[in-house]
């Protein structure tokens, strides 16, 4: 893992990969890069791969207690963290909450440094919090982080992370990976207090990624939407309409997956986001 000194304080990345074109993924709330690492590392070989760890509640460093951790802010810390590292022709790769930003710095336009967008399964429109997982973890977000920290303790139970108010309607097949997940919200007094900034500045504005949509017909960059068939999470209707609504924008639905496609079907979504990328090696 690398790390980089940004505005919000230090941010781990890792970066790997060829010298060919560049993808930047991002993950979801309560994730890390491991998210991608299948993904990642199967596209590694012809491109660079670049994944931070977002502030969103698994990170490892805390941020300082000035940060703007709302989504915009997040959104913003992405933005600085592309220009510091000063990556160009970026294909950005969203996920669930990294879906999100994405379409934040989508609707956004002020980077030039995007020339692609994937979506993967991910909040859109009204559906913000997403979900019986995301009402749940946002009403969690009204704890103090004392508090909070207690309540995730729970999650320690298999069968607690399996039920569909946690990790049971995101993955079929990631539970060893979303346990690591919980580690620094067990563990890290500074990455509690971080992940209820987040959850509360998040609750605020619902209608964050309704105002967005509005904005997104205006990205004429090729875009990908992959979403998960049979998701319960994300409305599979919303990757449709996602991908009727940006000017240059092709729909793949996935199928034997819930809404971590990167954690359930690795190879598939890899062979898609490098089709995109470079049609004549698909």
């Amino acid at each position: 893992m690398h790390e980089i000194e940004l505005s919000a304080g230090v941010v781990e990345y890792e970066d790997r990969g060829g010298p060919g074109p560049t993808i930047v993924f991002l993950h979801g709330l309560l994730m890390d890069e491991t998210l991608w690492t299948a993904v990642a590392g199967d596209l590694a070989p012809g491109h660079r791969c670049v994944i931070p760890v977002l502030p969103l509640g698994a990170h490892r460093k805390g941020m300082r207690p000035e940060a703007d951790l709302s989504p915009l802010g997040i959104a913003g810390l992405v933005a600085e963290f592309l220009d510091a590292l000063d990556l160009r022709d970026v294909t950005l790769v969203g996920n669930d909450t990294g879906g999100m930003l994405v379409q934040l710095l989508m609707a956004d336009g002020s980077t030039e440094r995007i020339s692609r967008a994937v979506l993967v399964s991910c909040d859109a429109f009204d559906n913000f919090p997403p979900g019986l997982t995301g009402r749940t973890l946002f009403l969690t977000g009204r704890l103090s982080p004392a508090l909070f920290g207690l309540f995730m303790q729970q999650m320690r139970l298999k069968l607690v992370r399996r039920l569909p108010i946690a990790f049971g309607w995101l993955t079929k097949r990631g539970d060893a990976t979303s346990k690591r997940w919980m580690r620094p919200i067990w563990r890290q007094r500074e990455v509690r207090r971080d992940t209820v900034r987040v959850l509360r500045t998040a609750a605020a504005d619902k209608k964050l990624l309704v105002t967005a949509a509005e904005k997104l017909a205006r990205f004429d960059r090729p875009a990908l939407i992959v979403w998960a068939q049979r998701d319960r999470v994300m409305p599979p209707e919303h990757g449709r309409r996602l991908a009727e609504l940006l000017p240059d924008a092709r729909l793949v639905e996935i199928e034997d997956s819930y809404t971590l496609v990167p954690l359930d079907q690795p190879a598939r979504l890899a062979a898609e986001i490098r089709g995109f990328l470079d049609p004549a090696r698909a």
